[in-house]
């Protein structure tokens, strides 16, 4: 077992939008991602070779709105389909790479936004045309894209919905790194086998400390305790490490 669960946003007649009964499936994957401790990292795409995802079904939220059926619309997805969703699953701590070619849009480029690492195509296309659609980048995007890169820049695509090129999110930190289409998959596998050679424990414990502080006065990040930092402190792979490191081979990570 590779230790990786690859998870693919498979409705590519649609540019891999997002319905209710896909975000229903997703909340079962993460549910099952994160509970698994067989797997130690995730890769998100989208199938094909247009889209990651174009973000929400707009056509299946017209047809329920003129039905009646649709609540108001705002942020986060507390009760809707699928709660919680990627984008609010703010205690994840295993790592998650995001596969991007193609349109990343809405909420889709959210789902992005919020993944810990973010390889793209040549060809990717990020944007949060939300405004020109009367909605809301309720899933994150006003608030992650405004902590993510200099605030004028993340303005000036929350009030447009102006398009970002990779080379441009590359530059911006958006991403970490750019290939050509037909190299993605083996630079997103590279970055997968990085990740597993580091110890579970200590991926786990580095995202939780790193994500729960992201607010925190710095004298407050060091007083906190941190659950899985206190796991990886009296874990077998805490001893591993330095071991396999003075006996000069590599470490056999057992994630206890």
């Amino acid at each position: 077992m590779d230790k990786v669960a690859r998870i693919t946003l498979n409705r590519p007649e649609v540019l891999n939008a997002m319905d209710l009964r896909t975000h229903e499936e997703l909340a079962e994957i993460w549910d099952d991602f994160e509970a698994d401790d067989d797997m130690w990292v995730a890769v998100l795409s989208g199938a094909g070779t247009r889209s990651f995802s174009v973000g929400q079904d707009l056509k299946e939220l017209a047809t329920r709105e003129q039905a009646g059926t649709a609540a108001p619309s705002t942020f986060g997805s507390r009760g809707k389909p699928g709660w919680p969703r990627l984008t609010e699953r703010f205690e994840l701590s295993k790592p998650i790479v995001a596969k991007v070619r193609g349109y990343a849009l809405g909420g889709g480029f959210e789902l992005a936004l919020a993944c810990d690492i973010v390889i793209a195509s040549e060809d990717a296309v990020f944007a949060l045309p939300e405004a020109r659609l009367g909605l809301m980048a309720g899933a994150g995007g006003v608030f992650r894209l405004t902590r993510q890169i200099p605030w004028k820049t993340a303005m000036g695509h929350l009030l447009t919905g102006r398009p970002m090129e990779a080379r441009r999110a590359f530059e911006l930190g958006l991403v970490n790194e750019v290939v050509p289409a037909d190299a993605l998959d083996e630079c997103v596998e590279n970055w997968v086998a990085d990740i597993r050679r580091c110890a579970p424990l200590s991926v786990r414990a580095i995202k939780e400390a790193a994500t729960a502080s992201a607010t925190m006065p710095l004298e407050s990040a060091f007083a906190t305790r941190y659950s899985w930092e206190e796991r990886r402190m009296h874990s077998e792979d805490a001893v591993e490490g330095p071991l396999a490191f003075s006996e000069k081979r590599a470490p056999r990570w057992k994630a206890r």
